[in-house]
């Protein structure tokens, strides 16, 4: 099961960036209005408990219901806007921003330092 942690406030961002320094931070943007959203989180959902990245905390971000936190990390961390989206947090910033289906847990593995 993935171990998903609402994102819910703008605040936590910057709990983010500081748990980036000692832990990666994943954070899944979704669309539960999108099925092509939907299929990517089921992909994620699917692969984590083989994917060997117990060590990464992942955040979930429901897009519909909290859209200014996504333009937030939008901005924070230099990336364009997308749904669905994946990006691993690194020492506070974004090593890896994929989106829709080439969000592939075994390229954050590859990245995880």
């Amino acid at each position: 099961m993935t171990p998903w942690q609402p994102l819910t406030q703008s605040e936590q961002l910057t709990d983010i960036v500081r748990e980036s320094f000692e832990q990666p931070v994943i954070i899944f943007k979704h669309s539960t209005t999108c099925s092509i959203s939907a299929a990517a989180k089921g992909k994620v959902e699917r692969q984590w408990a083989d994917a060997g990245l117990g060590n990464a905390k992942i955040y979930y971000l429901d897009l519909l219901r909290f859209r200014p936190i996504s333009q937030e990390i939008a901005q924070k961390f230099s990336v364009q806007h997308e749904s669905p989206q994946l990006l691993l947090i690194q020492n506070g910033e974004c090593t890896l921003d994929s989106s829709h289906m080439a969000i592939k847990l075994s390229e954050v593995k590859e990245l995880v330092k």
